[in-house]
């Protein structure tokens, strides 16, 4: 990726604090094979809130991306998310966009590791057994996609269209979006 552009603006009222301790930032990038994108972040060092997102320069259609992880390499393909986006694994999670959604680029080990993490928060956490049993059996699945020993889909839906798997093994096809009655 390569970086043309970041605006920073300091010392500006948090939404939830109210203190004058948050940091806009506005970064301009070129992400290869899928065009130039505007990072936005906002941090409070008062109350340490954050919000990230991502947007596409050029209005894109709904999307959805389907990729076969089935080697420890397909790790390293990239990965663009808007907070828009829903990242499904299926048979581990389901990651739903809300109001603290975030938008960010990683790869696929990077989407892994997030989501290990929770379930690690998850299982220390639990009161039942059985969810803890559940939980470490869903590490243990992770960490045998991660090391090449079991293939796993990841599904990246975007009505926004301004995420993206960048990798010519992605299936890209138009995310069909349902009408509310």
């Amino acid at each position: 990726m390569s970086k043309t552009q970041v605006d920073i603006m300091d010392n500006q009222p948090c939404p939830f604090c109210h203190e004058k301790a948050l940091t806009l930032m506005e970064e301009e990038t070129e992400v290869p094979y899928f065009g130039k994108v505007f990072l936005f972040s906002m941090t409070c060092s008062n109350c340490k809130y954050h919000k990230a997102d991502i947007e596409a320069t050029e209005r894109k259609e709904p999307v959805k991306y389907t990729f076969e992880i089935s080697s420890e390499k397909d790790l390293n393909t990239r990965v663009v998310k808007s907070s828009e986006a829903t990242i499904k694994i299926p048979h581990i999670t389901t990651i739903t966009p809300g109001p603290a959604s975030q938008g960010f680029i990683t790869n696929i080990e990077g989407i892994f590791k997030r989501v290990k993490h929770q379930i690690e928060t998850l299982r220390d956490t639990a009161e039942e057994k059985e969810d803890r049993t559940k939980a470490k059996n869903l590490l243990k699945k992770i960490t045998r996609i991660m090391w090449g020993q079991e293939s796993s889909k990841l599904i990246i839906e975007d009505p926004s269209g301004n995420s993206a798997i960048i990798s010519d093994k992605a299936e890209k096809s138009t995310l069909k979006i349902k009408k509310s009655q």
